[in-house]
């Protein structure tokens, strides 16, 4: 961890790095020549090291440590998450609501957020009745009922302030090898899946790039992608 470099040097600042898309996202933008600060709970285990990253411990429920790592960033990115269970979820809304909050205070104007595609509220393009109207919702109304309801109050949010934002809204994620040739829409795309790497890149592409800016944007992966009990056995219950 290098802490010589000043918050005002650096391009982007990522919440939620420690998790395995911001991870990703951090390892992307520093191949790109990028300087980072990855926000993380638990510096200690943060993988990505360098010059050009700044590891900073911050907990997005403390406000005032979320505006001093907000301060004199060009963007910010939150990769924010929790696994599904039946605990209530805040972290995607309080989260959000401090770093929108630092934004406007710190004149910092780009944020790129991730929810999930399920939140386009229209059924998955060429499935069939099995998956749009039963696998699909018994996940979104029963598994991952409390994690979806806290991405729509942290989309209300973000839809609700001034600021420049894209909020991205992939598939089921998974890990994928390396970043593919994914697709990218503001609507919902067929397909069910979407790779962490595709996700960093897109989430990152949005952010130097300029991109959507005000809108929702689905990312799907379509080669490589794993099958839905692969998926479910995999991912839902991470931690």
């Amino acid at each position: 961890m290098s802490s010589a470099h000043p918050t005002h040097s650096r391009d982007i600042v990522v919440f939620g790095a420690n998790g395995p898309t911001g991870r990703r996202i951090v390892g992307q933008a520093v191949a790109e020549g990028h300087t980072v600060t990855a926000v993380t709970r638990r510096p200690e285990t943060f993988p990505v090291r360098g010059p050009r990253v700044r590891v900073a411990e911050a907990d997005v429920y403390d406000p005032d440590a979320v505006g001093r790592l907000v301060a004199g960033h060009r963007a910010v990115l939150s990769a924010l998450g929790a696994p599904y269970g039946r605990k209530p979820v805040g972290v995607y809304s309080t989260g959000i609501g401090h770093i929108t909050r630092a934004m406007a205070e710190h004149g910092v104007r780009r944020l790129v957020a991730v929810t999930s595609t399920v939140l386009f509220d229209v059924p998955a393009p060429g499935e069939g009745f099995l998956f749009r109207r039963v696998l699909e919702p018994a996940v979104v109304r029963f598994m991952g009922r409390t994690v979806y309801d806290d991405m729509r109050r942290m989309e209300g949010i973000v839809r609700a302030t001034d600021l420049d934002w894209t909020v991205v809204r992939p598939g089921g994620l998974f890990d994928g090898p390396e970043v593919s040739a994914y697709r990218i829409g503001t609507s919902r795309l067929p397909g069910r899946y979407t790779s962490r790497a595709d996700l960093a890149h897109a989430m990152l592409r949005q952010a130097v790039g300029g991109g959507h800016v005000r809108a929702f944007v689905d990312v799907r992966t379509t080669e490589g992608t794993p099958t839905l009990r692969e998926l479910i056995r995999k991912e839902a219950f991470r931690k």
